[in-house]
């Protein structure tokens, strides 16, 4: 009969030769893989009809949305049906109508959350594949949905089990979803059934900041941006915080237009049992730090059944009345599960209480007050979100609502996987501990089962052991913790739910030839809160055939033994597994089964190999001393260079800052000098300089900022008008003393002459200082002294006037 051999499934290709398949498969002898372009469509091209088992897997996207939001994550999971398997599975989401050919035709971005279970295959990366094959029940990946105007688009995954493939076009390994429709006019999408969800979860809510001058640089505002508290709720849909379409209560105006919080934390608060937690987080200033500056700010609240529903918003300022913030963004999914993780990226919506359109518009009211809606870049032309186009709006922040810790009994539809339910019971074991830092303790243990097996009152004991004691003074607490219990059955609490382990591998099988039985087993990971003993099955039996015809010329063999590496470290290679011969033929024929298995493994390609670097190093001193400054770290390469050019960075900048650097008193330049006070005989002239930067953190104190330096322009003689008087005057005093002595017989009878009298020139007395031409930084005053009148009888040519000067307002500015 013809046989139909599966010679290779790696994680970047599949070649196939026919073999047994129960189903049609049209297969294609495809050349080397080499770029992404051709290589994805290949993979759709397989077709295969319906197979019995066709239901045993599904593609699931959790919440099961017939609607995406653009640019929100989902957890797309595929799964087999008990006792269904697969080793290999290949996932892609395509644009309605697209066929893969192109890398426009692939619609959002796939996310790996488990790197040993997925990984991105590597001639195809809009694709994910198992990292390595083997037999698996279920995987999970995050999908980011594509932007707005993207259209519907059809997540398909393929399965490999045993030796059968699927490809899947329609049904259960198919999901179509087309993009959610958010209409300018309408309200904010509510929830249409009631939760039933059982049980409380806990969140925390983070809060990603990205508007910035890099991202929205038209007309940022510098000086004064930031987001202002965060104020939200955890609710019922009895009580609706903000909603496109709706009216802005008082409290979300004060919000919008003043970044105030009191108001609408005291609505909230007036709402009663309709309100399960208040959230809150404090303001940012400035409005975008890079995360190692400062951590993203974030709260915790609790949802149930009543009160599943959040809503936040916080305002981004300065601007009119512009906000950010969910809107009774449902956590109970309708399995009847919580949430695990929801991210939102968010665009401004206008409160309808301001009529700015700019960052920095002065208030005015907009009377009547209108609905609340998201702007658009249509809005104004003055707008900072402007695009004549009418573009997207780039999103200014991102929410992440993270599920961190579920309480009480839940009764999920579709139950979480283990390793979900011990995230949670660690979460919560991590929140009560408060272990000082300095002790170093391994985790606890699984509860022990109860010390009673009937209703009374027992006891259950954990422990944990104290690694390290890494401050002597500071004592650690216990190493063994005890809380009460009662037998199985006795508890009303909470209900017997135990946490089992990830099976073992499979045993060998029990027979050398033919039929045989192998198991597996599994250990009780965590004892049911209520003391019960675990029900659930610790062993697992199944059929299994070796060398399925044992005839006399038959022999046994050993299992294969496992894959030697590739012999490429890069591109095409071969791998090589081995098994040995137990026992001969009984007739003495030379053994017909295959000793050797050779098939071809695709390695990274050689241009593309990745990199193989050391860690980093620790981080270089500042390069200053003092201030802004700059530092490095670097790390090095470990792969050979023969494999290829590695791109990745060696070397890493950031900047620093230390204490501020001492500043020293600047001044500016020296005046002219201005001129002499005096038209002759000495006098002075002054120049000044202000004070343009004060010392500061210590620097130098500022020099003097007013010089003076004598001056003399010329002799008084006379010619100069009081030189002449002065002259005269002496001369005039000379010659009255000699008419006194002729006629008195000495000087003391002689009668002096005041200068008043008989003077060269009559002169007014000095003005009054002028103005300073400075209020500060060192101006000039000046005043002045004129002749009131001149004699006839002298014979001076002139009587001059006399100006005085002097500095005013010397003071730095």
């Amino acid at each position: 009969r013809e046989r139909v051999h599966i010679v290779n499934y790696s994680s970047s290709t599949l070649y196939l030769s026919m073999m047994d398949l129960p189903l049609a498969v049209t297969a294609t002898s495809y050349p080397e893989a080499g770029k992404s372009d051709g290589y994805c469509s290949r993979i759709l091209r397989a077709q295969g009809t319906r197979n019995e088992g066709y239901n045993e897997f599904r593609l699931r996207v959790e919440g099961d949305p017939e609607n995406y939001q653009p640019g929100s994550t989902y957890r797309v999971t595929l799964y087999a049906s008990s006792p269904a398997y697969f080793r290999g599975f290949t996932l892609i989401a395509l644009k309605e109508g697209r066929e893969g050919d192109k890398e426009e035709d692939y619609a959002g971005n796939f996310q790996i959350i488990d790197e040993e279970d997925t990984q991105f295959m590597i001639n195809c990366p809009s694709a994910v594949t198992e990292s390595t094959p083997r037999r698996r029940t279920r995987i999970q990946v995050f999908w980011t949905a594509p932007p707005s105007s993207s259209g519907c688009v059809t997540l398909k995954a393929s399965i490999v089990q045993k030796r059968i493939i699927y490809f899947q076009d329609e049904g259960s390994l198919t999901k179509r979803m087309c993009e959610k429709e958010s209409l300018y006019g309408e309200t904010t999408e509510k929830p249409l059934l009631d939760c039933c969800a059982c049980g409380t979860a806990k969140y925390r809510v983070t809060f990603y900041g990205n508007w910035s001058e890099k991202v929205h640089p038209k007309d940022y505002p510098r000086r004064a941006n930031h987001w202002s508290a965060i104020i939200g709720a955890s609710h019922s849909k009895n009580y609706v915080l903000w909603e496109y379409g709706g009216y802005a209560s008082e409290g979300i105006k004060k919000v919008a237009e003043l970044g105030s919080p009191v108001s609408m934390e005291e609505e909230i608060r007036q709402k009663g049992d309709d309100v399960l937690t208040v959230i809150k987080m404090k303001a940012q200033w400035p409005a975008w730090q890079p995360l190692n500056v400062r951590a993203a700010p974030s709260a915790e609240f609790s949802v149930d059944r009543t009160r599943h529903l959040m809503s936040f918003l916080t305002m981004l300022g300065p601007s009119p009345d512009w906000n950010v913030g969910l809107s009774a963004e449902d956590l109970c999914t309708k399995e009847c599960g919580w949430a695990q993780r929801v991210v939102q990226d968010m665009i401004p919506w206008d409160a309808g209480t301001d009529n700015g359109v700019t960052y920095e518009s002065p208030n005015k009211p907009t009377v009547p007050q209108e609905k609340i809606r998201p702007l658009t870049s249509l809005d104004h032309p003055q707008s900072p979100f402007y695009d004549p186009e009418g573009g997207a709006i780039t999103p200014v922040a991102r929410v992440v609502v993270e599920r961190i810790a579920r309480k009480g009994e839940q009764c999920n539809v579709v139950p979480d996987n283990v390793d979900d339910i011990v995230a949670d019971i660690a979460q919560e074991e991590k929140e009560e501990d408060d272990t000082p830092e300095t002790c170093i303790y391994s985790n606890w243990s699984p509860w022990s089962a109860c010390s009673s097996a009937t209703c009374d009152k027992g006891k259950r004991m954990r422990q944990r052991m104290l690694k390290a004691q890494l401050d002597l003074s500071v004592p650690c607490p216990h190493t063994q913790d005890f809380e009460p219990c009662m037998g199985p059955g006795c508890s009303d609490e909470e209900g017997s739910t135990c946490t089992m382990s990830e099976w073992i591998t499979w045993s060998p099988c029990s027979m050398s030839c033919g039929m045989g039985l192998r198991s597996r087993e599994r250990y009780v990971k965590q004892f049911p809160d209520d003391g019960s003993v675990c029900t659930l099955p610790t062993e697992e039996n199944e059929k299994c055939i070796v060398n399925e015809e044992c005839t006399p010329n038959s022999c046994l063999v050993t299992e294969w033994g496992e894959w030697d590496s590739c012999s490429a470290t890069c591109g095409l290679g071969m791998k090589r597994r081995e098994r040995m011969v137990k026992m001969p033929p009984p007739d003495g024929s030379i053994c017909g089964a295959e000793v050797l298995e050779v098939e071809k493994c695709m390695m990274p390609e050689c241009h593309t190999i990745p990199c193989m670097l050391s860690p980093w190093s620790d981080w270089s001193d500042c390069s200053v001393t003092c201030g802004k400054g700059m530092r490095t770290r670097q790390r090095v390469l470990k792969s050979p260079v023969e494999l290829g050019e590695c791109i990745e960075d060696l070397e890493q900048v950031e900047k620093c800052m230390l204490p501020e650097c001492p500043t020293d008193c600047m001044v500016s330049e020296w005046t002219e000098w201005s001129e002499c006070n005096k038209s002759c005989g000495k006098g002075h002239m002054i120049r000044t300089r202000i004070v343009k930067l004060e010392p500061q953190f210590g620097g130098d104190s500022c020099p003097e900022t007013v010089q003076r330096k004598k001056c003399k322009i010329r002799k008084c003689n006379r010619d100069d008008g009081q030189g002449q008087v002065n002259s005269d005057e002496k001369k005039r005093r000379k010659e009255a003393r000699e008419k006194r002595r002729s006629k008195q017989g000495g000087p003391q009878g002689e009668e002096t002459m005041s200068p008043a009298e008989h003077p060269g020139c009559k002169m007014r007395p000095w003005s009054s200082w002028t103005d300073c031409t400075k209020l500060c930084g060192g101006g000039i005053q000046e005043r002045l002294m004129t002749a009131k009148k001149r004699l006839k009888s002298t014979q001076l040519p002139s009587c001059k006037d006399r100006k005085e000067i002097r500095a005013c307002n010397v003071y730095p500015c």
